[in-house]
């Protein structure tokens, strides 16, 4: 996959047996300067045009499929041993609250990463495109990893949060397992999505999952404003370290409309992107803050706005909270995170055997893996779906 933040490809190998996965070999592929500077570009309504949108939606399924090559070829793994390729692909528009169609809205959203140049390059059967079937459903299309969420940490004692902060932060709530048969419904022989579908019945119904805000979109926003395009991200927190919060510019950023808005809900570049970064910008030069405190209160901002979710939207503070994504390396933001979450253990999923930087590949895989199997993979409780369904797009190897 590749997130919000566009680095590069994120490509896991994983072996699914029943009951069980484990992450074989994990590679980041980072895009080049160019390319992550075109891709940021198609998502912004002002610099995107049709025929770049076009142009890369195929030069990206060609790089997605060059990715799980290239991770083959490092580890030794013949590519005639890969069953199947599950891809995320690169959103450049999400837009789950939609324009108006015959009375009623529509939400879309679009990831481009053609899966067919993916099945064509590597000769491996390829799932892609998860998001509109939910949408279609009268979901948000996001988030979609809950579902892997589920199979992977819900525990029958502890009360866990599955946290991950990419470009954009969201959560999975998962209350105790108890009595459930929670991998049932990964792993049956006999799918049951027509049955709930028939029934719209959720497998989860009390897991929650929703946007938080968000993640490290705005921290590296600000880095790259205040350095000039020099740095693109702030490594380990260390210049967030070296600030101070701007207490008052922070509770202004909160007052956001996206931050009051219940769940079900989703965001991303669209509302917290280039044009949001130069907002806080200059509303920060206004304030005469140094570069160092700009970057703090973006920190702050990240930290806040998770801590305020768990409080306002969960039905209880998790016992644990496992962290993921490229923000998990960031040190000032985990002690912030700790310090406004009070009694929540923070873990990260490295402590499970999937690293941070690999966890959101490792997601679909798992749910590549349930559209191949025809077991539904969305959680209506997460998204808002009417029902639960199938998604993805299979494109034969």
């Amino acid at each position: 996959m590749s997130g919000t933040s566009a680095d590069g490809v994120d490509a896991a190998l994983v072996e699914i047996r029943a009951g069980h996965v484990r992450v074989l070999a994990f590679e980041t592929f980072p895009y080049s300067v160019a390319m992550r500077r075109d891709i940021l570009n198609l998502c912004r309504p002002e610099t995107a045009r049709l025929d770049r949108i076009c142009h890369y939606n195929h030069v990206l399924g060609e790089v997605f499929g060059d990715a799980v090559v290239r991770l083959c070829e490092k580890r030794g793994i013949s590519l005639g041993s890969i069953d199947l390729i599950g891809s995320h692909g690169q959103t450049i528009y999400h837009y789950p609250k939609g324009g108006r169609y015959g009375g009623r809205a529509i939400g879309s959203t679009l990831q481009i990463g053609e899966p067919s140049r993916i099945a064509q390059r590597t000769g491996i059967t390829t799932v892609a495109d998860f998001r509109p079937r939910d949408m279609a459903a009268g979901g948000e299309g996001a988030p979609l990893v809950p579902y892997a969420d589920c199979v992977l940490f819900r525990d029958a004692r502890l009360c866990r949060t599955v946290q991950n902060i990419g470009g954009i932060a969201n959560l999975t709530f998962l209350p105790p397992l108890g009595k459930e048969k929670g991998t049932f419904y990964f792993f049956a022989r006999r799918p049951p999505a027509r049955a709930y579908r028939k029934s719209r019945i959720s497998p989860f119904p009390d897991v929650l999952a929703f946007d938080t805000g968000p993640g490290n979109m705005v921290i590296d926003g600000m880095m790259r404003l205040v350095t000039k395009g020099r740095c693109q991200y702030d490594c380990d927190g260390a210049m967030a370290a070296q600030g101070e919060v701007h207490e008052g510019l922070l509770k202004e950023m909160l007052r956001h409309p996206f931050f009051r808005r219940r769940p079900p809900k989703s965001t991303g570049r669209e509302q917290f992107g280039q044009q949001y970064c130069e907002w806080f910008y200059h509303r920060a030069c206004r304030e005469r803050l140094m570069p160092e405190d700009m970057v703090a209160t973006a920190t702050a901002f990240t930290a806040s706005s998770v801590a305020l979710a768990y409080r306002k939207f969960l039905p209880r503070l998790p016992d644990e909270m496992i962290l993921c994504g490229g923000g998990a390396h960031n040190t000032t933001l985990v002690r912030m995170l700790q310090q406004r979450l009070e009694g929540v253990r923070i873990r990260s999923t490295d402590e499970f055997g999937i690293s941070v930087d690999a966890k959101e590949a490792v997601s679909f895989a798992l749910l590549a893996y349930a559209t191949i199997k025809g077991i539904a993979n969305n959680i209506p409780a997460a998204t808002g779906a009417s029902e639960p369904v199938v998604m993805g797009k299979i494109a034969p190897g």
